[in-house]
């Protein structure tokens, strides 16, 4: 049976012995869905690459910890999402937030282009979550396109739950004031 063909589990116990050629497969199979999750973080090619990077060799490091190989897509997710949000917090401290208008290419979980009616609604709704405040930025990133819920959003972004719910409440809020002034 040829590494591609092979099932996670299997690919996984392989990574765990240092194999390179699993572990390529693995990052062939990933590498997409975790730049994507990271650039909408850290806004910045370069450091999601970087970040994306990094992740996968916390995760071949770390396997052994992992118990439930089946949950290694969104175990490796939360490590990227960490980590993009640790770069995050470093460049708001240097003051080295890109401002620019990157358009990010959104892909639906296919890897298929959305018509590009479609994907310019997305870009200027991504566009405009940018330009407000970087919490609100944050927390409906998190929410709204990685698909966490409060109790994983405010242990990532180490707030309360009630602290939490309004702050995504309020960021939604700020959002659609922001769309309809520019509808």
């Amino acid at each position: 049976m040829s590494t591609t063909n092979q099932n996670i589990e299997q690919l996984l116990r392989l990574c765990s012995t240092g194999n390179q050629r699993a572990q390529l497969e693995i990052y062939n199979r990933y590498y997409k869905a975790m730049y994507n999750t990271s650039i909408r973080i850290v806004r910045d090619t370069y450091k999601a690459e970087d970040v994306m990077q990094e992740s996968f060799l916390t995760a071949f490091d770390k396997l052994e910890s992992l118990k439930d190989k089946t949950v290694f897509g969104s175990w490796l997710k939360r490590i990227v999402i960490n980590n993009s949000i640790v770069e995050y917090n470093r460049q708001i401290k240097e003051n080295n937030v890109a401002l620019d208008d990157v358009l990010y290419k959104v892909e639906d979980n296919n890897g298929i282009e959305e018509t590009d009616l479609e994907n310019e609604k997305v870009n200027y709704i991504l566009k405009t979550i940018k330009q407000l405040k970087s919490n609100y930025s944050l927390g409906l990133t998190l929410h709204l396109i990685e698909g966490y819920d409060y109790e994983e959003i405010s242990e990532i972004m180490n707030i309360s739950y009630a602290n939490c719910r309004t702050l995504i409440s309020r960021a939604k809020e700020s959002l659609r004031q922001k769309l309809s002034v520019n509808a």
